[in-house]
């Protein structure tokens, strides 16, 4: 699926995917898997601006406009943030801010199982992903 797909038919898909593999132990393999496709992030985008506060680990995330729709680049220094910012990139890559902003990213987390197969620091830095994402679209849903 990519960002022409309606985000709740790529939701839809993750779930499918989350509800094969299980127990806990399952998807959090699979999460990690999914870090392992993450394109590779320049380094002139790991700047400290583009660092996710609240993270366990170095999480970095960049935003890339191209016209009324955004794309994310990031990675991690952690295998498990950079699976679970590859699953949010999945869902937000390729959007445009107003889809994003509509989404109930909490909803859907809540759906895959995930927040409960994390430890409270790592689905807090889940958390703060969202929310760096959020406000990459709120900016770009300012009138300039």
């Amino acid at each position: 699926m990519n960002a022409e797909a309606p985000i709740d038919a790529v939701l839809a898909e993750l779930v499918e995917e989350f509800d094969l593999l299980g127990d806990w132990e399952g998807r959090i393999e699979y999460v990690i898997e999914l870090g392992k496709d993450l394109e590779p992030l320049p380094d002139a985008d790991r700047t400290e601006a583009n660092k996710v506060p609240g993270c366990a680990a170095q999480v970095w995330l960049a935003v890339r406009r191209d016209g009324d729709r955004l794309s994310f680049l990031a990675d991690s220094d952690s295998a498990l943030s950079k699976g679970n910012i590859a699953l949010l990139l999945r869902l937000y890559s390729g959007r445009a801010p107003a889809e994003i902003l509509a989404f109930d990213a909490r909803a859907a987390l809540d759906r895959l199982g995930l927040p409960s197969a994390l430890t409270r620091q790592r689905a807090n830095g889940l958390n703060a992903m969202v929310g760096r994402i959020r406000e990459a679209a709120l900016a770009a849903a300012r009138p300039q």
